[in-house]
């Protein structure tokens, strides 16, 4: 139901609204993977139709599977053209999940659709942009962001407590950090962790993730900022290939430590600079000046 989801409260309450005055538009959710969009429109759709309507009632398409304009003439032509006996508000409901897969074809088919007397057409996408403009002025538009830790957390945790699974404080963290504000990839993570290691911890998630263990990248970092070249590249490299760590990974981790002038993840050396007194969880706050700074974010761009 829409009252058991846990966040966007705002859209989730403008759709409550459109429902109960009976004015339901077309919408158009977009935004990143794994923040609700769909979650939200089958609530929906569940909401206005029983059970046993849910079936005869909702046409679901996924464009990354049903692609070309074959598609508009053909299944969503016949559903929206079919007048059902059951006086719905909203009437039928079509759901195009990633509908910017689709193609520009379809959508400019998809504007000559007639039938918006009995049908309401939801498009789901992850990027506004590739929905030609017609299309989205006939839409009303909400835009689903990332996942918020504070929305995150209590949400995993209730799937922890249902589940049983043994999750340490430290393995939480690595949850939300490594999954992005996407709730369906910490779940997936969540899961196969428990799975492959049965405590979640966080060395655990990361290595059942693949991602570079924040161990791995103070070493990395240490090596760069203390060792003449060709030592640190052997290093790095040796490390690289017994880990099998993705280059995009690295790159990934030591440009937030560049950036920020520090992050969460891992301890650096006290040769390298002066730790944090705040948290052994933090990297030490190294204080680049804005032209290396500069300089070094130029080149990590290059490589990537």
């Amino acid at each position: 139901e829409l009252s058991e989801l846990v966040s966007h409260r705002d859209i989730l309450s403008t759709i409550q609204r459109f429902i109960s005055e009976d004015r339901l538009p077309h919408l158009l959710l977009y935004g990143p993977p794994g923040t609700g969009k769909t979650s939200t429109i089958l609530a929906c759709a569940r909401q206005l139709y029983r059970e046993r309507e849910f079936s005869s009632m909702v046409l679901e398409l996924n464009a990354s599977d049903d692609r070309g304009i074959d598609i508009v003439r053909g299944p969503i032509l016949s559903f929206a053209s079919t007048r059902t006996i059951f006086k719905w508000v909203g009437g039928t409901w079509v759901e195009g999940e990633e509908e910017d897969a689709g193609g520009r074809d379809k959508d400019k088919q998809m504007r000559t659709a007639k039938f918006t007397e009995n049908t309401r057409f939801c498009l789901i996408c992850n990027y506004l942009s590739k929905i030609i403009p017609a299309l989205q002025s006939r839409c009303t538009r909400f835009r689903f962001g990332p996942l918020t830790p504070e929305l995150m957390v209590p949400r995993l945790q209730h799937v922890i407590q249902e589940e049983g699974v043994d999750v340490s404080e430290d393995g939480m963290k690595a949850l939300v950090t490594l999954s992005s504000g996407d709730m369906r990839r910490a779940l997936n993570i969540l899961q196969s962790t428990s799975m492959a290691f049965g405590k979640v911890t966080e060395e655990n998630v990361y290595t059942c993730t693949g991602h570079p263990l924040k161990a791995d990248i103070a070493n990395i970092l240490d090596w760069m900022l203390n060792h003449n070249f060709c030592t640190a590249y052997h290093k790095i490299m040796e490390l690289k290939t017994l880990k099998g760590l993705a280059l995009q990974d690295i790159l990934t981790e030591i440009h937030l430590f560049v950036h920020r002038g520090g992050g969460l993840w891992g301890q650096l050396p006290a040769r390298c600079s002066q730790l944090c007194t705040d948290s052994h969880r933090f990297l030490p706050a190294v204080d680049f000046p804005p032209s290396v700074r500069i300089q070094l974010l130029i080149k990590m761009a290059d490589i990537e």
